[in-house]
C-alpha cells in the first residue's frame, strides 16, 4: 500500500491523534510541523470552542507532507499547452458556417488557411484546443420592407440549415449544443461544441414569434444590429443622419423576448446607446460576442471604459475581437484603395447590402480578387493580446473571453486561424493569470451568463 493510501485510509481517529502527537514532538520537527503547531497555538482558544476538525485545513499539508516525505517527488509545473488542453475553450463568434455551401470545403479536412475565409475546419481546431463555440447565421443588412425581410428570413433558415446538416453529417465530430451542461458533456465525450447565434436580427422583419423558431433550432445567442441601422436598434457603424435613440420600440420587444425564451442577447455592432438600452431591459447580462476597447483605438464598433466597467457590473463579458482593422489604423495599399473605388464606381457606389443576390455575388466575387491581388496589412499578435490584456485589466476574468471573429475578418499576423489559439494562453500565463482566471476567460464566463439565462427563463 501507498503512503498515500496509509494516509486515506487512516484519516479519521487514530491518524488525528498521530499528527496531533507529531506536532506535540519539540525535537527535530521539520519547519512546517513547526509553523502548523504555532498557528494552532495561536487560535487554542478559537479551537476549544469550535473543537479540533475546524484546523484539518491547518493539518492535511502537514499530515501529508510527514507521512509521505519520503516518497514526495516534486512535480512539474504544468505547461501553458497541458493548461490550455485542460480547460473548455470556446469562441463566441464562429463565422465558419459561410463556409459550408462552398463545394471546396471540408470541415474535416484541413484547408489552405486564409484570413477571413478558412480559419476554422477540425483540424485547426483539434491542434488549437478550441472545443467548440457559436456558429454564426449571418444575414446582411436590406432595405427594411416585408419582401426584403421575407428573402432575409428565408437566407437566415438557410444558413442555419447548413449548420445543422454539417452536425448531422459528421455526428463523431460535432453535436449541437442547448445548454452548459450540453456543452461540458460534449467536451467530455471528445466532440466539438455547436451552439448558434444570430448576427443581425433583421431577418425577423416585425414578427419576433420567428425567434422562436430559431430557438427551437438551437439559437442560443441573438445580436438586434449589423453595420447599418435596422427595425430594431442604432448600429455602431452607420454614419447616416439616422439616429434612432438606441433601441426602438421593437428592439425593446426582442430583447424580451431573447429572455422569455432563454438566450442571451449579444451587444456587439450596436451603438452604444444600444447596449445601455439592452442592459437597461434584459434581466440577464449581456454578451460582447466580438468587440474591442476603445481606449486604445477609438473605432465605433469598440466599447468606451464606462461602457465596458457597467457591463461588468451587470455581469455581462466582453469577447475580444481579432479583426485588424477593429484594433489598429491600418493603411490600406494604394492599389488596393483604387481597385476597391473603381469596383464601387462600377455598382453606381451602392452598398453590397442594397444589391440584388445576383449583383451581390459579382460584388463579392470582384471583391476577393481584390483582396487576394492588394491584401490588407495584418494587425499583430502583441496589438491583438494589448486590447485583451487592457480589457482585463479594466473589468477582470470574470468578464473577458475569445470571439476572434474567425472566418468574417478576424486574425492577425501569429494568429492566422484558431490553431494558434494557445499562444494566447501562454502570453496569459506570462503576464500572472492561473489557470482558474483562464477556465473563466476561455469558456467559463460564457456558461456562467448561459446558465443566468437558464434560469431565469424557467422562473
Amino acid at each position: 500500500m501507498s503512503c498515500w493510501a496509509q494516509v486515506l485510509g487512516n484519516l479519521s481517529g487514530r491518524l488525528l491523534n498521530v499528527l496531533l502527537a507529531e506536532l506535540g514532538r519539540p525535537a527535530g520537527r521539520p519547519f512546517f510541523l513547526r509553523q502548523v503547531a504555532l498557528s494552532l497555538r495561536l487560535r487554542k482558544k478559537h479551537q476549544e470552542e469550535r473543537g479540533v476538525m475546524k484546523h484539518l485545513p491547518y493539518i492535511l499539508p502537514a499530515l501529508l507532507l510527514g507521512a509521505c516525505g519520503a516518497d514526495i517527488q516534486p512535480e512539474e509545473p504544468a505547461t501553458p499547452r497541458e493548461i490550455h488542453e485542460r480547460v473548455l475553450v470556446m469562441d463566441s463568434h464562429l463565422d465558419t458556417p459561410a463556409n459550408f455551401s462552398k463545394p471546396d470545403f471540408d470541415i474535416l479536412a484541413d484547408n489552405p488557411s486564409r484570413i477571413g475565409q478558412v480559419q476554422v475546419d477540425l483540424p485547426k481546431m483539434e491542434r488549437g484546443g478550441l472545443d467548440g463555440g457559436f456558429w454564426v447565421i449571418f444575414t446582411p443588412q436590406g432595405p427594411l420592407d416585408e419582401a426584403s425581410y421575407e428573402a432575409a428570413k428565408q437566407a437566415a433558415f438557410t444558413r442555419s440549415d447548413d449548420i445543422l446538416a454539417m452536425v448531422e453529417a459528421h455526428p463523431d465530430a460535432f453535436e449541437l449544443a442547448y445548454t452548459a451542461d450540453d456543452a461540458e458533456r460534449i467536451v467530455a465525450e471528445g466532440k466539438r461544441i455547436v451552439f448558434q447565434s444570430i448576427e443581425n436580427s433583421y431577418p425577423f422583419g416585425t414578427d419576433l414569434t420567428v425567434l422562436e423558431d430559431f430557438y427551437e433550432r438551437g439559437v442560443r445567442l441573438v445580436g438586434p444590429v449589423h453595420f447599418r441601422d435596422n427595425q430594431f436598434a442604432d448600429s455602431a457603424t452607420d454614419l447616416s443622419a439616422t439616429d434612432l435613440g438606441g433601441l426602438t420600440p421593437l428592439g425593446e420587444e426582442l430583447v424580451r423576448e431573447a429572455n422569455r425564451l432563454g438566450m442571451m442577447v449579444d451587444g456587439s455592432h450596436a451603438a452604444d446607446s444600444t447596449v445601455e438600452d439592452i442592459m437597461e431591459i434584459s434581466t440577464t447580462p449581456i454578451v460582447l460576442s466580438h468587440s474591442g476597447v476603445k481606449a486604445l483605438y477609438d473605432h465605433p464598433r469598440n466599447i468606451p471604459d464606462d461602457l465596458l466597467r457597467r457591463v461588468a457590473e451587470n455581469g455581462g463579458v466582453i469577447q475580444m475581437n481579432a479583426l485588424g482593422s477593429y484594433i489598429e489604423n491600418l493603411e490600406s495599399p494604394a492599389e488596393r484603395t483604387a481597385a476597391l473605388e473603381e469596383l464601387a464606381a462600377s455598382f453606381e457606389g451602392r452598398s453590397p447590402f442594397d444589391l440584388t443576390d445576383e449583383e451581390r455575388e459579382q460584388y463579392m466575387a470582384r471583391r476577393g480578387e481584390i483582396d487576394s491581388a492588394y491584401p490588407m496589412p495584418l494587425s499583430s499578435f502583441e496589438v491583438f493580446m494589448d486590447q485583451m490584456l487592457y480589457a482585463l485589466e479594466i473589468v477582470g476574468p470574470d468578464h473577458v473571453g475569445m470571439g476572434a471573429d474567425w472566418d468574417g475578418g478576424g486574425g492577425v499576423a501569429g494568429m492566422e486561424d484558431v490553431s494558434f489559439l494557445p499562444k494566447v494562453t501562454e502570453r496569459l500565463m506570462e503576464e500572472g493569470y492561473t489557470e482558474a482566471d483562464l477556465e473563466k476567460i476561455w469558456g467559463g464566463n460564457l456558461l456562467r451568463i448561459m446558465r443566468q439565462v437558464e434560469a431565469a427563463k424557467a422562473q
